[in-house]
């Protein structure tokens, strides 16, 4: 948490928080006693016009998530392009992401990549699968632990088992983990 965020978190009126317990921890750990409001991925689009009319009425909020950067494949998309739409301005504060650490530590050439976030667990994910396999740069992904071993599979099978890759695990957070290998090496790796 850089200083500038938690000067933000200070001054906002209200906090906006993907999951509220964790972020109850982070605020008392820094002495910030401000109202909290869970704004995640079930009930984003229910919230956003709300939030929006708060704003117009000069309320201010801070939006801050479990294990990223808001927006990056977090809540937070919603919000940025309903105040866009608005005229209401905004702030995007840099802080913990695992997109650009996970790059560079991939060691993978970075000039040019495609950042996908996290597949499509059903509909589309053949999809996706399949234009991934027409490019001819690095590739960032995300995917949730629980989801690691089919998703090695799967690009295995697509992309071909010899294919270089990289699992960047717990990036930002204490117990980092970085393989490397090929999809197929990483994939029976996950499995053992």
């Amino acid at each position: 948490m850089t200083y500038r965020a938690v000067a933000t978190l200070m001054h906002v009126d209200v906090i906006l928080a993907e999951d509220t317990r964790n972020a109850q921890k982070l605020l008392q750990h820094y002495g910030i006693q401000k109202p909290v409001t869970a704004y995640h991925m079930h009930n984003e689009h229910a919230k956003t016009n709300g939030l929006i009319d708060g704003m117009k009425s000069g309320t201010t909020y801070g939006l801050i998530t479990d294990a990223g950067t808001p927006g990056i494949s977090d809540p937070g998309y919603l919000l940025a392009k309903a105040c866009i739409e608005n005229h209401l301005n905004f702030e995007s504060l840099p802080g913990a992401t695992a997109l650009i650490p996970g790059l560079i530590l991939s060691g993978f050439p970075n000039h040019h990549f495609s950042y996908y976030g996290f597949l499509p667990v059903k509909k589309g994910r053949q999809t996706v699968l399949n234009e991934l396999s027409t490019l001819n740069h690095t590739v960032v992904l995300y995917e949730s632990p629980h989801k690691i071993h089919k998703t090695l599979s799967d690009l295995s099978q697509v992309l071909g088992e010899d294919t270089p890759a990289c699992l960047a695990r717990e990036l930002t957070k204490k117990f980092e983990d970085i393989r490397r290998g090929t999809l197929g090496d990483l994939s029976n790796d996950i499995a053992d």
